[in-house]
């Protein structure tokens, strides 16, 4: 046996006895740290690098790293004091392959540290909050209410301004005629509601009280899922107390603010009001008082959020947004998803009914999650909901519920897991925003709780490679082999502003993505609120990325994308 071949059979033994056996114990030790250390939420405490790895793991790093210097100087020393030359070379052999391995925990211990100090950085970066924080508005009798704006199953939601800041007058008449015809498309949706937004930039949300009594706190634990989405502010002091001491239930947890989840400024109790249009758009829930037909009580709870120019579906509709747009809406999707998911929260209703729409200085559309009536949002933060009988609640919109979900069947002992179900839904709106029909809705006729993912239809060509990538690994039908909104997120991030630095990237080394991290932090940090080409809504992407760093997800986004395009290479090749 050669020499060479002898050191090529050392380094695979090295391998394989340092992973079946050293590895085992430290593989569970890993595993416990990054659960411990890399698990993002409102409670979890910024880690110094230097304080990454607990005292045990450092020891056996420690170990291993003397023990590979042991057995490489052990290999010298009978190179010179005498032995077979194959034993010799096996024996060296074997102590390189774990120097090695030991190199490759360096770095990656390296690039967690990387990610943790850039994580810690832009978590104390703020996201937005109210547009001008006011200290009144708890009463109806605060608030100008103009025309409705939107009704859906549970509520209906109107035009509003606080009555402490009264509308201003307009400057000019908002009109289509006066547009430019090639701008007619582009801006439908904005001049449609432009004047309206300046004499009312609030939006008042009256829910329809059917059976929560009405009483202040029947009202709100009964429609507790609404106030998710709640700041701080968002109810009175003395009506959170009665909420929250336990005597009336306990209040669903609430998010932080984000960038693409909507933020509720106010939340109260009030008589329902003959509100304009609301014999004819929904009498039977009016109370009786009003309507002798109606069905509703006399309290409800309303709702004050920002007034936003329209939906994602009337957008659509109307306007066909620019191939980068399209994957920055998707992405923005994503991250929304992925910050919910972090807090404990599933939303359980996405549609692009769902999801408001704005735009950024420059033009660049902003997708908020609204409508958090049927969200999961429990004190464990599982995002797993015992289903044990048909009267448990699995969602919204029945079509775009996750393959998992729809074809849950209640019984003993069954459990629904949320954590990627908004994800897949997701996906499924990509379909909408690159301009196709929704596969899962009536015009396509797939069903999400029997499809075959070869039966989805293809996307555009012009839709990028790694985006198509995204959505089709958003909906596999098994949510072991779907991938998290973090890390979706995180491949379209990379795909966007991380090519150079995913040109010569294997799924395994991350040397090279660090830098590129440490890079586009300090771009980022640069630039502020604009974004590296000027835009806003890219700059909240950028920031709530690195926020978000994980060693783990990012590692595996690479793999999904490396491997996405070797398979597009060997296709070229083969065809």
């Amino acid at each position: 046996m050669s020499v060479k071949h002898a050191i090529s059979r050392g380094l695979e033994l090295g391998r394989s006895v340092f992973q079946v056996g050293l590895l085992k114990s430290g593989g569970r030790v890993a595993a416990k740290l990054r659960a411990d250390r890399f698990r993002v939420g409102p409670s979890v405490r910024t880690v110094q690098p230097q304080a990454f790895l607990p005292s045990r793991y450092r020891y056996y790093r420690t170990t291993l790293k003397g023990l590979a210097a042991q057995l490489q100087s052990a290999g010298f020393r009978r190179r010179f004091t005498g032995g077979s030359p194959r034993n010799r070379a096996v024996f060296l052999a074997f102590g390189l392959g774990v120097g090695l391995i030991e190199q490759q925990l360096e770095d990656d211990r390296k690039s967690a540290a990387t990610c943790q100090e850039i994580q810690a950085v832009f978590r104390k970066k703020r996201f937005q909050g109210p547009p001008k924080p006011f200290l009144s508005g708890y009463k109806l009798e605060d608030y100008i209410i103009g025309n409705q704006i939107g009704k859906g199953s549970n509520a209906a939601v109107y035009e509003a301004a606080a009555q402490f800041a009264p509308p201003k007058e307009s400057d000019r008449k908002c009109s289509l005629v006066q547009m430019r015809e090639d701008e007619v498309e582009q801006e439908t949706c904005r001049s449609l509601t432009c004047c309206s937004l300046r004499n009312f930039p609030l939006a008042l949300k009256m829910m329809w009280n059917f059976g929560a009594g009405s009483s202040s706190e029947a009202i709100l634990k009964s429609m507790s899922q609404e106030l998710v989405p709640a700041s701080p502010l968002a109810l009175k002091q003395e009506k959170e107390q009665i909420t929250l001491d336990g005597h009336f239930g306990v209040l669903s947890k609430r998010v932080s603010a984000h960038p693409n989840v909507i933020r509720v400024y106010r939340a109260f109790t009030a008589d329902v009001p003959l509100l304009p249009g609301a014999q004819e758009e929904y009498p039977d829930v009016l109370p009786a008082r009003l309507n002798p037909d109606g069905l509703g009580n006399n309290r409800t709870l309303f709702l004050v959020m920002k007034n936003y120019p329209c939906t994602l579906r009337q957008y659509l509709q109307v306007s066909t947004p620019s191939r980068r747009e399209s994957s920055l809406m998707v992405l923005q999707l994503l991250e929304g998803v992925d910050h919910l998911c972090r807090q404990g929260v599933a939303h359980r209703d996405l549609k692009s009914d769902n999801v408001l729409l704005e735009f950024d200085s420059d033009g660049c559309p902003r997708l908020v999650i609204t409508d958090f009536g049927c969200c999961l949002a429990q004190g464990d933060s599982s995002l797993q909901l015992p289903f044990n009988t048909v009267w448990v609640s699995k969602g919204g919109n029945a079509s775009l519920m996750a393959p998992e979900v729809a074809s849950a069947v209640p019984g003993h002992g069954v459990v629904i897991n949320y954590s990627k179900a908004d994800a897949w839904a997701v996906g499924t709106i990509s379909y909408e925003i690159f301009g196709q029909q929704n596969p899962f809705y009536r015009a396509v006729g797939l069903e999400s709780r029997n499809y075959q993912e070869k039966q989805l239809p293809p996307l555009p060509s012009t839709v990028p490679a790694d985006v198509q990538l995204v959505i089709q690994l958003l909906l596999r039908r098994n949510p072991n082999k779907r991938p998290s909104a973090r890390v979706a997120a995180d491949m379209l991030h990379l795909s966007l502003w991380g090519r150079r630095a995913l040109a010569n990237q294997d799924s395994a080394g991350m040397r090279k993505l660090a830098e590129w991290l440490l890079c586009q932090s300090a771009v980022v940090l640069l630039k502020g609120c604009s974004g590296p080409s000027g835009n806003r809504v890219e700059a909240e992407l950028q920031r709530s990325f690195l926020s978000n760093l994980d060693l783990e997800d990012l590692r595996t986004a690479v793999g999904f994308l490396v491997y996405g395009r070797e398979q597009r290479q060997a296709y070229i090749l083969s065809a």
